[in-house]
This record gives structure tokens, C-alpha cells and sequence, in this order.
């Protein structure tokens, strides 16, 4: 007997109520890193007990990069621009049935490696679990409203929070809700290039994509030698950053990846 495809699941109606057509200015950008010797990093990380992984080791990365690019910590406000009070981030997370949710780390610019492995995974032990956020509970509490009040809830609280910068405590909304960044690794469901959409929830002011790792012909001090690549892409809020912008945030991920003994001052 063929088991019957649930499409209809709590998020994609919840996608449904929040998303349109984009009209809206989007940036896209994307890297190739060279994470060989970063590879080796984190194995001797592992072999001493420490549960790392190259996500951990890129969203701290990230951090760190937004701390050098203030820009990139910012989000709209009535018209204004305006800055978050500490650099927090959000990592995607991958739940039973294909489920999508989310974690957020605060301070996360500075917070050790060790300490970034510890809240992760405790984190992410709650989600999987059922303790998710208020804030990823609003999309089963949508499921049960029938459209289009549904679409009208939703473009309600987006514009309180995302249009007005208001906080709706009883939903645990607010400007910051996701932090200054979001992090996904779809490389671990098997793609190795995407190109995410700018939640219209979340105040970020870009989405970094983790694309899928593999082995390619690579120059290396002038010669082809096989090296472990990593693809990098971004999707970036063009009201409140520019493509040079984008192209420092690269700079510094290729800075810490190259050199991941930073991260740990």
C-alpha cells in the first residue's frame, strides 16, 4: 500500500498565507571555499571531544563577519534603518517528516566555538523534541484558520512587526525575532547550490546557504591538486545593504574558514 503524501503540511500552509510573487529588489551572490584544511580542523576538534561541524564552525564565522560589517546587522523601521542591539543568529533545522524549524543564538559574535557547540545542540535537542519557539508555533496555529483570514492575519502581524519594528509579546514577535541572520545547510538534504528567499517574518538582513561539499580539481600553489569545495550563497536585503556588502561578508568567511584558529580568541 502506497502512503498517502501530506502536502498540505502546518508550514506550506503557513508559506502560503506569508509569501507572494517577488517584486521586491533581492541581492544573490555566491562562493566557492576551498575547506580541505578546515576539514582536517575540525576532525582534531572531534578527536579530542569537541562535536563540531563545518555548520557550527560557518555560523560563527558569520558572526564574527557581521561584527566587522555593521551594515549587515541592520533592518527597516518605518522607513528608517536601524541597528539590533546585539549580533543574534538563526540556524535552520531540519525536524521528523521533512518539517522545518529554526534556532536562534544571541551574542552569538562572542561566544567561543565550544560555547556555539553547546547551545546548538541543546537547542536543537528542543526543537526536535516539540519545545520549538513561540515564533515557529504561530505556523500550527495558522494551520487551523481558514483562508483567506489566514492571509489577513498574517499580512496583519508582518506589518506590526516587520513594517512598524512593534513586538507581540504573546507570540514571542518582535523585530529581532530571528536575530541579524539566518543560517541553512541544504547542502545535508543533498543540494549543492540554492538560493534562499528573505523571510518575510524576519528582520534579517541576509540568508546564508551552506550548498553541498564535494571533491573537485583545484589550483593550489600553481598546481591541479583534488581539494574538498564548499558553495556559499546569499541572498541579501537590498533596502539596508549593497552588493559591496556582500562581497566583504565573503571576504571574511574566506578569512575564518582559511584560518578557523581565529575563532577560537
Amino acid at each position: 500500500m502506497v502512503n498517502k503524501i501530506n502536502y498540505n503540511t502546518p508550514w506550506r500552509k503557513t508559506a502560503a498565507t506569508i509569501y507572494k510573487k517577488s517584486v521586491d529588489s533581492k541581492l544573490f551572490g555566491s562562493v566557492e571555499i576551498d575547506v580541505t584544511e578546515l576539514e582536517k580542523y575540525i576532525e582534531s576538534k572531534r578527536q579530542v571531544g569537541l562535536k563540531v561541524t563545518l555548520t557550527h564552525i560557518v555560523f560563527l564565522a558569520t558572526a564574527r563577519a557581521v561584527k566587522e560589517i555593521p551594515q549587515l546587522n541592520t533592518y527597516v523601521k518605518r522607513g528608517n534603518i536601524c541597528s539590533h542591539k546585539s549580533i543574534d543568529g538563526s540556524i535552520s533545522v531540519l525536524l521528523a517528516e521533512g518539517e522545518m524549524s529554526s534556532i536562534k543564538i544571541c551574542n552569538a559574535d562572542v561566544l567561543s566555538l565550544n560555547e556555539i557547540v553547546t547551545i546548538a545542540k541543546e537547542n536543537i535537542n528542543k526543537a526536535r523534541k516539540g519545545s520549538e519557539n513561540q515564533t515557529m508555533k504561530l505556523k500550527s496555529l495558522i494551520t487551523y484558520i481558514p483562508w483567506p483570514i489566514s492571509k489577513w492575519i498574517s499580512l496583519l502581524i508582518k506589518n506590526l512587526i516587520t513594517n512598524w519594528g512593534l513586538s507581540i509579546k504573546s507570540l514571542g514577535l518582535s523585530a529581532n525575532t530571528f536575530g541579524s541572520f539566518f543560517l541553512t545547510n541544504i547542502g545535508s538534504v543533498g543540494l549543492d547550490v540554492g538560493y534562499p528567499a528573505l523571510m518575510p517574518y524576519a528582520n534579517v538582513s541576509f540568508v546564508l546557504v551552506m550548498g553541498g561539499c564535494s571533491l573537485k580539481p583545484w589550483i593550489v600553489n600553481g598546481e591541479i591538486m583534488p581539494r574538498k569545495i564548499l558553495n556559499l550563497s546569499a541572498a541579501l536585503d537590498h533596502r539596508v545593504v549593497d552588493a559591496s556588502h556582500g562581497g566583504k561578508l565573503f571576504k571574511q568567511l574566506k578569512h575564518y574558514l582559511n584560518n578557523p584558529e581565529l575563532l577560537e580568541k
